[in-house]
């Protein structure tokens, strides 16, 4: 593999950016393509596309022989704002998904190991956690505290740096307050729109393990469907 190719690599693993090898396994080289690459007028523009969103690598065949797709994705990660009984239930099984679980409370009768076992827990605001550990395009937020002053400012951030998906817990009168206080912390109406809210699909949802499996489906559909219009 040449050199510019492992480098590429390599960046990508630093960043957590999603790459896909291409290797010509007729002439043997091989390309690098980043997700945020432009792929217009690529004859496996829309092939690579899907495999972004899929994640599977495979072996395809094209007019001039086979080629390989190896992807490369970040573990996807899902930060959850709130150690309250939804968080109880999401995290086990949003683990068991393939997602990377933290969970931030700064309040510390409900953020204790005794409610959370094993999980990676911080009984701490969330603006100090998540400066030393940056949401990205690969994390998912998830605000459930129903708590403005806890809520607020990491849903401002997920927005600002472009997660995959951003929910928050509340009634739609509730989430229109929040709209008014995001703009008042600078964020535009086009990009608080991207928040879902009342969180999770749709699913005539009632008990905390309920709304956590509504939550799951929601973060994993725009995690296959990231780059994909409505």
């Amino acid at each position: 593999m040449r050199a510019p190719v492992l480098a590429a690599l390599a960046e990508a693993g630093r960043e957590r950016r999603a790459v896909i090898l291409v290797t010509d396994l007729e002439g043997g080289d091989g390309r690098v393509v980043f997700e945020t690459d432009a792929i217009e007028g690529d004859p496996l523009g829309e092939e690579i596309t899907a495999r972004f969103r899929s994640g599977r690598s495979g072996l395809i065949e094209t007019a001039t022989g086979r080629v390989m797709l190896t992807v490369r994705l970040p573990s996807p990660r899902l930060v959850v704002i709130g150690a309250v009984h939804i968080a109880q239930a999401l995290a086990p099984m949003a683990e068991i998904a393939g997602l990377d679980v933290t969970i931030i409370d700064p309040r510390t009768a409900f953020a204790s190991v005794g409610r959370f076992p094993g999980a990676r827990l911080f009984p701490a605001w969330p603006e100090e956690v998540l400066a030393k550990a940056p949401l990205d395009v690969f994390t998912a937020l998830a605000a459930v505290t129903h708590d403005p002053k806890i809520d607020d400012q990491p849903l401002a951030d997920a927005l600002r740096a472009g997660c995959f998906y951003v929910g928050a817990l509340g009634s739609r009168k509730t989430h229109a307050k929040r709209l008014d206080r995001l703009a008042q912390l600078g964020i535009e109406h086009f990009d608080s729109a991207r928040i879902r809210a009342p969180i999770g699909l749709d699913i005539g949802a009632q008990s905390p393990a309920e709304i956590a499996v509504s939550i799951l489906a929601e973060v994993v559909e725009a995690l296959r469907r990231r780059g994909a219009s409505a």
